[in-house]
């Protein structure tokens, strides 16, 4: 059981990865989950396009992809991850780079809690549990960011 991180033509951003995972099985075991095997692919716009058109017969840019696997209370995915599009949203949120990019990587595990963000009401929920996620986060991220 893991969670492992990799690059598609970026650089993986300098977070703790022991720190980052221990909080994604904290988030999932407050909706009554436990991680099995989570592995993140980090890229460019282009290629979650790509993906996206591939996969999900989508023809738009996104932040994030997740193709869940879930079995039981088991979390098992592939997450597929845009720093671009992050990089963008934080800007658009004004919001810093690293958070925004930790409540990406949440958005994924929260979507394999059965949170959907489909609706309005959907995805009120989603931010509040995004918010909720964010909040267990040591309140100094130097603690989660290699500087």
């Amino acid at each position: 059981m893991a969670i492992n991180y990799y690059s598609d033509g970026v650089t993986i951003p300098q977070f703790r990865r022991r720190a980052v995972n221990a909080w994604i099985k904290d988030v999932a075991a407050v909706y009554g989950y436990e991680v099995g095997d989570i592995t993140y692919q980090f890229c460019n716009n282009e290629r979650i396009l790509e993906i996206n058109k591939q996969y999900l017969l989508h023809d738009y840019y996104t932040d994030i992809i997740t193709f869940d696997q879930t079995r039981d209370n088991l979390l098992f995915a592939d997450i597929v991850i845009s720093l671009e599009m992050v990089e963008d949203n934080a800007k658009e949120l004004g919001e810093p780079f690293e958070r925004e990019l930790l409540r990406v990587i949440i958005h994924g595990v929260l979507h394999m809690c059965q949170f959907d963000d489909q609706t309005e009401e959907q995805e009120a929920e989603m931010r509040a549990a995004e918010e909720n996620a964010l909040a267990m986060l040591p309140a100094d991220l130097s603690e989660v960011w290699r500087k």
